[in-house]
C-alpha cells in the first residue's frame, strides 16, 4: 500500500486540534450570576458529556477519513520478471501473378495469407513485419507487435499488387534485411514464400542471402507450388476471366542455397496441408528467451475511507435529530 498524496494527511491533526480546542473550551465554561459571582457548573452526566462531545468528535473523525481519501491510498501489485519468447520476423511473400494458381486451395496466395495469419496469431512476444514482392519489393508492414494491424496488411495482399511483372526474390530479401538490421532481438528470421524463380530485380538472390547471413538473419525458404502444371484464372480485355495453365517453375535449388547460406531451412509445400506443417515447424524452431521487466500495478483504494466518512456524517446527522436533539 502507498499514498499518492501523503501531504493530505495534514488535515487530520488539524481537525483533531480544532475538536480538542472546542471541547476544552466547553469544559472550562462557568455560569455567571448578576451579582458578579462565578460558580462552577454541576458535574455533567454521561449523556450530557456525550451530547457535548459527539457533535465535535464525529465531524473530526469524518474529516480524518476524508484526508485519508485525499491522500489517495493505492494497493501496489507486481508481476515478477519472467522469461517470454521473442523473435524478430519478416514475412517475405511473393505476390506475383502466378500466385493466382489453384493447386493450393483456394489459390497459392490466399492459402499463404490464411496460414500466415494463423502463424501470427500464435505468436506472443515477437515483432513481425511483412514485405511482398513481384517484379519489385513493397513494404506492407514494418516489424510490429500490433498484430491486428499486421493481419489487416496480410488481408490486403493481392496478385500483381506491386504493378511490376516478374519475381524479384533478391530484392524481396534485401527489403526484409533493411527492416531487421537495426532490431535488437537475438534471433532474426525471414520467412520467404514464393512459387517461382527469380527472373528480375536489382540484387541477385545469392548476394542477398549473404547479406542476410552477415546480419545474423536466418531464412526459411518455402516453395509453395505443386509439381507439374497448374491452373489459374486471369482477366483478359476481350474474354473476361479465363482459366489458363502455367508450368511448374519453382527453383528448389535456389531456395535450398539461400537457406543453407543463412543457416535456415528450405521446404517445398505442394498443398495446403503441407504448407500448414511447414509454418508449424518454423513456429517450433524459432523461439528465443527475452527478459520481461517487472510490471507494477496500482489500484486506487480511496473509496472505503470516503464511505466511512459519509457513514460517520450520516450517523452524526441522525443523532442530532434524535438522541442529541437540542431545543433552544
Amino acid at each position: 500500500m502507498r499514498l499518492a498524496h501523503p501531504w493530505a494527511l495534514a488535515l487530520a491533526p488539524l481537525a483533531w486540534t480544532v475538536a480538542a480546542a472546542v471541547l476544552w473550551r466547553g469544559r472550562a465554561a462557568a455560569l455567571a450570576y448578576p451579582g458578579g459571582e462565578r460558580t462552577r457548573a454541576l458535574p455533567p452526566s454521561r449523556r450530557a458529556r456525550l451530547a457535548r462531545a459527539l457533535p465535535v468528535v464525529l465531524p473530526a473523525a469524518a474529516l480524518t477519513f476524508v484526508s485519508l481519501a485525499l491522500a489517495r491510498p493505492q494497493a501496489v501489485g507486481a508481476l515478477s520478471e519472467d522469461d517470454g519468447r521473442g523473435v524478430d520476423i519478416v514475412l517475405a511473400i511473393d505476390s506475383s501473378g502466378s500466385m493466382r494458381a489453384t493447386d493450393l486451395n483456394p489459390t497459392r496466395l490466399d492459402a499463404a495469407k490464411e496460414i500466415a495469419k494463423a502463424f501470427v496469431k500464435g505468436r506472443v512476444s515477437d515483432r513481425i513485419g511483412l514485405v511482398t514482392f513481384g517484379g519489385a519489393p513493397l513494404l506492407a508492414c514494418p516489424p510490429t507487435t500490433d498484430y491486428d494491424a499486421l493481419l489487416g496488411r496480410l488481408d490486403d495482399l493481392a496478385p500483381d499488387m506491386t504493378k511490376v511483372d516478374g519475381t524479384a526474390i533478391g530484392d524481396g530479401l534485401v527489403a526484409a534485411a533493411r527492416r531487421l538490421k537495426d532490431l535488437a532481438a537475438k534471433s532474426k528470421v525471414v520467412i520467404l514464400l514464393t512459387d517461382g524463380r527469380s527472373n528480375t530485380g536489382a540484387v541477385d538472390p545469392v548476394t542477398a542471402a549473404r547479406t542476410l547471413a552477415s546480419l545474423g538473419v536466418k531464412v526459411y525458404a518455402i516453395g509453395s507450388a505443386g509439381r507439374g502444371p497448374a491452373k489459374m484464372t486471369v482477366d483478359t480485355p476481350n474474354l473476361g476471366p479465363v482459366v489458363v495453365q502455367i508450368d511448374d517453375d519453382l527453383d528448389d535449388e535456389l531456395l535450398a542455397q539461400i537457406a543453407d547460406i543463412t543457416g535456415g531451412k528450405s521446404y517445398r509445400a505442394q498443398n495446403r496441408g503441407e504448407l500448414e506443417k511447414v509454418f508449424a515447424e518454423i513456429d517450433r524452431l524459432e523461439k528465443s528467451a527475452v527478459r520481461r521487466p517487472p510490471v507494477v500495478t496500482l489500484a486506487d483504494r480511496h473509496a472505503p475511507p470516503l464511505a466511512l466518512a459519509g457513514l460517520i456524517l450520516l450517523t452524526e446527522s441522525a443523532l442530532a435529530a434524535t438522541a442529541l436533539l437540542r431545543w433552544p
